[in-house]
């Protein structure tokens, strides 16, 4: 009887991952393994067949030949089963264990896994001219070292740590559960694959203790609040001899005086006077870099957005450097004297005779509330 394709088994494509095909044979392990379908030769006969064809696929030399040559370029060393032939097929549990062994901790006798440190954060405040310009920073993190009196073992000065009775040094134990073998953390050294009998007093039998370790940080031109700068392996280190986990420093610019930004635009706010409004003139603004004259023309109203070009920011990860915007707000005088009250009657008289020549705006408004009220009837 012709052999069918062995992606046809599996029920995969042919440019199926390595995780497809482990997926695929373990879902017809569970289905058919002979330990779950005792005395049920179809089952048998089906779970050989999904075993011989992930024997070839799961390896890369011979999935490379089988997808040349077919059966013929796997045949004489596929490993797979003759009539009647089920040795090495393993248990059920084996099977498990051998595909997803990674999913629960590693194969059996595979020693103890090493975890790499966690990582670590820290938030930088800086200046709005700060951000924007760049600038390298000092900064003091706090870490965990290995203890000085120990040497990192935990174990009391003069003694070393055991080898765990319960592991046998391997920091894993392996637990049957029905069908299912998997292995987990040996729950006596915590993986670590050794008891200390006598604890150091310093570190508590920790092994590590707390200490501060300063850094130099290249706070590029540009950051804004929320930005992450990320220095490898800068923190904690790893269990085991794992590698050391990586220190997240976070910007937070703090509130300015004049500015605010929106990505790359700053904007502040510039009073003027109803004189200057009503007349024009030129002031004097700020920028992070030195000053402009922002001219006013006659006649500017309250909320008039004005653009400085190229005042703004650079962004951090590229482009065109943003604008400064001015908003105008006209300031009422306060505080007037006798004399001063006395010319703005004189004034406010002067423009209403004009009629809506010089208050356009209030003029609309007032012809507006006026045929609201007759639609109302009011």
């Amino acid at each position: 009887m012709a052999k069918r394709d062995y992606y046809e088994v599996l029920g995969v494509q042919r440019n199926a991952s390595e995780g497809d095909i482990k997926k695929a044979f373990r879902r017809l392990a569970m289905k058919h393994h002979p330990d779950r379908n005792t005395g049920d030769a179809d089952a048998e006969t089906k779970f050989k067949e999904a075993k011989e064809a992930y024997d070839v696929l799961s390896d890369a030399k011979k999935r490379s030949a089988y997808d040349q040559f077919g059966h013929a370029g796997v045949d004489a060393g596929a490993g797979g089963f003759g009539p009647g032939d089920f040795a090495g097929a393993g248990s059920f549990s084996d099977i498990f264990g051998d595909v997803f062994g990674d999913i629960f901790g590693g194969r059996a006798g595979g020693g103890r896994r090493t975890q790499r440190g966690v990582d670590l954060r820290y938030d930088l405040s800086l200046t709005l001219e700060e951000a924007v310009a760049g600038k390298e920073v000092k900064i003091r993190i706090p870490i965990q070292v290995d203890c000085h009196h120990c040497g990192g073992t935990g174990a009391k000065p003069g003694t070393k740590p055991k080898q765990c009775p319960t592991c046998g040094g391997m920091g894993q134990v392996r637990m049957q559960q029905g069908f299912f073998s998997i292995q987990q953390t040996c729950p006596e050294c915590r993986g670590s694959g050794t008891v200390i009998e006598e604890a150091c007093s310093h570190c508590r039998g920790r092994g590590r203790i707390p200490e501060e370790k300063t850094l130099s940080v290249k706070v590029p031109a540009g950051v804004d609040t929320g930005d992450r700068i990320r220095l490898a392996g800068e923190g904690e280190r790893g269990e085991q001899g794992g590698p050391p986990g990586d220190l997240y420093v976070q910007v937070q610019v703090m509130e300015h005086s004049i500015f605010t930004r929106e990505d790359s635009n700053l904007y502040c706010q510039v009073p003027i006077s109803f004189v200057t409004a009503a007349l024009g003139g030129e002031l004097e603004v700020p920028t992070l870099d030195g000053k402009v004259m922002l001219k006013i023309p006659a006649g500017t109203q309250t909320g008039k957005m004005f653009r400085v070009r190229n005042k703004g920011v650079k962004p951090v990860r590229g482009g065109v450097v943003g604008d400064l915007i001015c908003r105008v707000t006209v300031e009422t005088p306060v505080n007037l004297t006798d004399r001063q009250k006395e010319l703005l009657r004189e004034f406010e008289s002067s423009v209403q005779e004009g009629g809506s020549r010089h208050n356009p705006q209030s003029h609309s408004w007032l012809d507006g509330v006026k045929s609201f009220f007759e639609k109302m009837g009011l």
